[in-house]
């Protein structure tokens, strides 16, 4: 049955699904697209009239990749009845306790359950711990469709590997990692990622590897990101540049270049969590990724409360202080602001009593509002006692001191450079960075 779903889509007489077009389901919807017919489903009608106009609403896409693509956006589950190779790539958050959030993974599952027939394949994208696939998943398939897996219906899981921003490691180019619930469906599922991953399908040997493999990209990153801010906060109290301790270090063949900075987003700082969790249910407590998770989400008031500091240290009352922000996203040259860090800053500079403006280029204010209850400012003053850099956008490159003095109240007044992208370039401002 398996081989007949891959050749009948390559001779466009079924079709395949990417169910949630965020940054990561649009893409692989619209490189499939160029080879095979394709629904690409999201509940949201708003974003998928966007998407019929040749719009990405994640901004990450130009109208130009929407052309030459066989592709039918849909909130409609009607229009999933013809399908017979559906992706799931909703997103996997955690909760205000740092919990795995599977609301949206099931709610898919949910919705593919409605219209999954005989001979049907699920493959899986989403972040999640190993087993959620096979344990979370799958019995809601078999619940919501009456069909039983492995029967009736194959699973599997491919991981993505989007990276938000980035132009160069995109889906063509980086190995994809696929599984299947047997080897017939993984050898299905990796043939049909070969239609459009030109660098390669590393066929794991099950879901739960595959899942396990996604999981400690994102937490390996995360720990060593932790070491390097708790690194930061050491060399802080010693007087040491950060920068110039990792130029140094870097001069060696085998270090590791991390830098310190804010671990936000919906992939770095979550994904420890899900695995933290797993652990967790398996009687294991674990420490080190606890610990780097610990330092990554405190660096944000950490921020904050060093520039307090140095605005304290020039003589002035820190209830009439007023602070620059400037970066909202959680990270540079996007417009996504999901789980930015950003705002740990703001929220802690205001428990503060100071008066804080926000800006960001690339962000959305009404997004910001929705999301934090933080509008950005609509312009930037002339009387700031700190200038906060968080964010290291293109257009904030081009800044320099002659600017930053000219927004500061004082000309020797708090600038802060979270990233470390203006170190050397300052000589009057009072400079401090990670």
């Amino acid at each position: 049955m398996s081989d007949l779903i891959y050749d009948s889509m390559l001779k466009g007489e079924s079709k395949l699904a990417v169910i949630g077009l965020g940054y990561v389901g649009l893409p692989i919807a619209l490189d499939f697209a160029r080879k095979i017919k394709v629904v690409g489903f999201d509940i949201n009608q708003e974003r998928v009239d966007m998407m019929k106009n040749n719009i990405d609403p994640s901004n990450e896409l130009d109208a130009k990749d929407f052309e030459g693509c066989d592709i039918l956006f849909s909130a409609d589950i009607n229009d999933l009845q013809d399908v017979q190779f559906y992706i799931v790539a909703v997103p996997t958050p955690i909760d205000d306790a740092n919990l795995p959030d599977l609301t949206p993974l099931l709610g898919a599952s949910k919705t593919v359950a409605k219209v999954l027939k005989k001979g049907d394949y699920v493959v899986y994208e989403s972040t999640v711990y190993p087993g959620c696939t096979e344990e979370d998943c799958i019995p809601v398939l078999e619940k919501g469709s009456g069909l039983k897996f492995q029967e009736d219906f194959k699973v599997g899981y491919s991981p993505e590997r989007i990276n938000p921003g980035d132009k160069v490691h995109t889906l063509q180019n980086v190995v994809k990692v696929s599984s299947g619930c047997c080897p017939e469906s993984s050898e299905e599922i990796a043939k049909t990622y070969e239609l459009v991953v030109g660098a390669g399908v590393h066929r794991a040997p099950s879901i739960k590897v595959a899942e396990a493999a996604k999981i400690i990209e994102n937490t390996q990153r995360d720990v060593n990101i932790a070491l390097i801010n708790e690194l930061s906060i050491i060399f802080n109290k010693l007087n040491i540049n950060t920068f110039d301790v990792l130029e140094a270090a870097g001069t060696k063949w085998n270090f590791l270049k991390f830098s310190p900075g804010l671990v936000g987003g919906h992939c770095i700082g979550v994904d420890p969590y899900y695995l933290t969790h797993k652990a967790q249910q398996s009687g294991y407590h674990a420490k080190v990724i606890t610990s780097g998770r610990s330092v990554n989400d405190s660096m944000g008031f950490y921020i904050a409360k060093q520039t307090v500091k140095k605005i304290l240290a020039q003589g002035k009352h820190i209830q009439d202080a007023k602070v620059l922000v400037m970066g909202a996203t959680f990270k540079e040259d996007v417009s996504d602001i999901r789980n930015s860090k950003i705002i740990d800053i703001v929220n802690e500079l205001k428990s503060f009593q100071v008066k804080v403006d926000l800006v960001d280029p690339h962000a959305s204010s009404n997004e910001m509002e929705h999301e934090y209850g933080i509008p950005l400012a609509a312009s930037i003053g002339e009387d700031y006692d700190a200038v906060i850099v968080a964010v290291n956008h293109a257009e904030y490159l081009k800044l320099d001191e002659a600017y930053f003095q000219s927004v500061l109240k004082d000309k020797n007044g708090v600038f802060v450079d979270v990233k470390g992208i203006y170190k050397d370039q300052m000589n009057e401002v009072e400079y401090w960075s990670l």
